[in-house]
């Protein structure tokens, strides 16, 4: 039985490679700091949960230990230079190095589309710090493939979710980066792509995973409003840079993690969409549209529905 550790496996896309790989017969480990992140893994066969902190070099490679491959799915959007640094830089590095000293050779890592092969032409600290990361695994020999996805939806996102939300309560939606193209993919199709690429798919390569619409942002959140039942969305006021920068800063300082930053601001001045590299359809996928699918889960934020539901329940 082939045996692989996710790190980040309890997070959103994580949870979708772990139900797949399972089905396969593939035995897992989930490294976690607690225990009751990863209720969601836990019940899973073939999967085991264990608490460690992967960013001690230490326990990062008594956790490779024993393993045929590694996926990294850990990321941030939001945090200071050092989080970026620790997180998107270090960890790779200590990876790298664990893999080494463990002869694990196979490793498949989830970065960001926007990445760049020259670090300094990065807008943001995001997209610099994952092409400093990229940059650190292209340069080993170790059998490695990497993996863009553009925005990941899907029924548990914070994405389309937060804006069908906005959108039950705000008569309007004053928006920064407005006019910012995307290309929202499914988060089983990314996870797909995972799985795809530990069984023997993309060695030494960079693949793009793009869904098969192009959206701006101004679109997918009049999108997410007309699927949650407001018809056509909510208005959308574009803010232009200087407010924008200005609602961002502000969102900063909020309690709890930020909806939006500065630095996903300058993330958004490069367009979220494929470029030149192989696709999904080079992993066996055919991308599944956003058009399809975001209406099947955003329609529960609709209260005419909810109502509707509770009805039925009580009868």
């Amino acid at each position: 039985m082939k045996k692989v550790l996710i790190l980040g496996g309890s997070g959103f896309v994580g949870r979708h490679v772990c139900a797949k790989l399972a089905k396969l017969g593939w035995r897992v480990t989930v490294p976690t700091r607690r225990a009751l992140n990863a209720q969601a893994v836990q019940t899973l066969p073939l999967v085991d949960v264990v608490t460690a902190d992967v960013h001690d070099p230490a326990q990062l490679a008594a956790l490779v230990a024993g393993h045929d491959a590694v996926i990294n799915l850990i990321a941030i959007l939001h945090g200071t230079p050092e989080s970026f640094e620790r997180t998107h830089v270090k960890l790779v590095r200590s990876l790298i190095s664990a893999c080494k000293s463990q002869g694990v050779s196979r490793l498949v890592h989830v970065s960001a589309l926007g990445v760049s092969e020259t670090v300094s032409a990065a807008p943001s600290l995001y997209l610099r710090s994952k092409s400093e990361g990229e940059a650190l695994l292209r340069a080993t020999r170790l059998d490695w493939t990497i993996i863009r996805p553009s925005v990941i939806f899907g029924a548990d996102d914070k994405f389309l979710n937060l804006f069908a939300k906005m959108s039950q309560i705000a008569p309007f939606i004053p928006l920064a980066g407005a006019h910012s193209q995307f290309q929202p993919v499914w988060v089983e199709d990314v996870a797909q792509a995972v799985v795809n690429a530990l069984q023997g798919q993309g060695h030494r390569k960079v693949f793009d995973a793009c869904g098969p619409e192009v959206y701006t942002l101004k679109q997918l959140v009049q999108l997410a409003g007309n699927a949650s039942g407001i018809p056509g969305g909510r208005p959308v006021l574009p803010l232009p840079e200087w407010a924008g920068q200005l609602q961002a800063r502000v969102m900063e300082h909020l309690p709890g993690e930020p909806l939006m930053s500065r630095d996903n601001l300058a993330s958004m001045r490069v367009a979220n969409v494929a470029s030149s590299l192989p696709g999904l359809q080079a992993l066996g996928i055919q991308a599944s549209a956003l058009s399809a699918i975001a209406p099947t889960y955003l329609g529960r934020h609709n209260p005419m529905r909810r109502n509707d539901d509770l009805r039925a329940h009580a009868r």
